[in-house]
């Protein structure tokens, strides 16, 4: 018996015992994640610290058993959340104004779980790099103490950008109603890779679209490299004269993995071109006669896309007269007549040229049509027909009071009774 009472008392604080079955289970918090907006301050300017706070337990339970029976039995086996309690979260400045007040009572987070919080901040007055700590305390944990690097108007630690920049050439005019060749230079200014880089033209014109594909997949450009894409526009032939801009969206990935877009587009500057020949070619009268004045009515149309201006139009005709008249402009779709005084032309056929002078957008121009005009022979019938009956006449005369007379002999007319 007197071994009974110690025996029990032994039993009884064996049975109390709690033993864990892990303690890496134990809940614990860290920064996983900050970022600082903007990345760099300017001196006196605002800005925000931004934290991503995570549970770094290992699982979602931890499992506690009392009362050890035997080997494998237990008692008391108790199962519970490795949740984290945060009580408080602060940021000390170290040179840099914290606007935030702390977060008390942030409260519980699951395993694996992650918040964030953010903290509104001023920079200094002075230039440099500052390191403002993360204070975070937990119930019945370690106090975790971050630092985040904070940069004042400094190049230290700044990451320089991909910097794509577009060209763009023409190899020859842009007119309405042709193919225009388009030459892009895509060149990287800034120092870093852009990767997966791609060009696409937004088909939101009306009056130019690209001949072929609308995407262009260029690959990656290195700092200071550049690619080329060749490539063919349509045109309307309708697209009137001045400035068309096509859109353009370039996309890329940055080094830091952050897909990049920029919008610039292609502009062109559409010229009208004109495109002037003849409809009809009048006379007046209409049926002409050697040597007889007329007048010559040629009229002029412009089947081009732009104004044709400063028209004149002269005529080599072997003619006496006013040659050379002046027009003016033309618009497109529209005819203008070209109106010459002549003095008359010998009779047949008379090959001439006709020269018409003008501007558009792309330059003075000079055309040439060979022409012809033919004279017929003045009609000599009646002049024919009234001489031969003037002479009709005369004849009549001759014969009746001088032939008939002197057949005679005495030069008394037949009728004359003699003595």
């Amino acid at each position: 018996m007197k071994w009974t009472i110690p025996i029990l008392v032994i039993i009884a604080l064996m049975s109390a015992i709690v033993v864990p079955v892990s303690a890496e289970g134990a809940p614990t918090v860290t920064i996983t994640d900050y970022k600082v907006t903007p990345s760099v301050l300017m001196p006196d300017s605002l800005g925000t610290i931004t934290i991503t706070i995570k549970n770094t337990a290992g699982s979602s339970t931890v499992t506690e058993k009392s009362g050890q029976l035997s080997d494998a039995t237990y008692a008391v086996i108790k199962t519970t959340d490795t949740n984290v309690n945060i009580e408080n979260v602060k940021l000390e400045g170290y040179g840099i104004e914290v606007l935030s007040k702390a977060f008390d009572r942030v409260g519980e987070i699951g395993p694996g779980q992650s918040i964030p919080i953010s903290f509104s901040i001023r920079a200094p007055s002075k230039s440099g790099m500052y390191y403002p700590e993360v204070w975070i305390d937990t119930t019945g944990g370690k106090s975790t103490r971050y630092p985040i690097p904070v940069n004042v108007n400094t190049a230290v630690g700044i990451q320089r950008q991909a910097i794509l920049i577009m060209d763009t050439s023409l190899s020859g005019t842009a007119n309405p109603g042709e193919e225009i060749p388009v030459t892009l230079t895509l060149r990287n200014a800034g120092q870093t890779l852009a990767d997966d880089v791609t060009i696409k033209l937004e088909n939101t014109s009306a009056v130019v679209a690209p001949k072929n594909s609308d995407l262009y997949h260029l690959g990656a450009i290195s700092g200071g490299g550049q690619q080329t894409v060749q490539l063919i526009l349509l045109s309307d032939k309708k697209a009137n004269a001045g400035l068309v801009r096509i859109p353009v969206t370039i996309s890329y990935s940055a080094i830091d993995g952050v897909f990049q877009t920029q919008k610039t587009g292609i502009d062109l500057m559409m010229k009208g071109k004109a495109e002037l020949g003849f409809v009809s070619v009048d006379t007046n009268p209409p049926r002409l006669t050697e040597n007889t004045p007329f007048d010559l009515t040629i009229r002029i149309e412009n089947t081009g896309t732009g104004e044709a201006k400063q028209v004149s139009a002269k005529i080599d005709l072997p003619a006496e007269g006013n040659k050379e008249a002046f027009i003016g402009k033309i618009k497109p779709g529209n005819d203008a007549p070209a109106v010459y005084l002549l003095e008359g032309a010998k009779a047949g056929n008379h090959p001439y040229n006709l020269t018409i002078t003008y501007t558009d957008d792309m330059g003075v121009h000079t055309m040439i049509r060979q022409m012809n005009i033919r004279v017929p022979a003045a009609d000599n019938s009646g002049n024919l027909i009234l001489g031969l009956i003037i002479l009709a006449i005369l004849g009549f005369v001759a014969y009746r009071y001088w032939y008939l007379p002197k057949k005679n002999g005495d030069g008394t007319h037949p009728w004359v009774k003699k003595n």
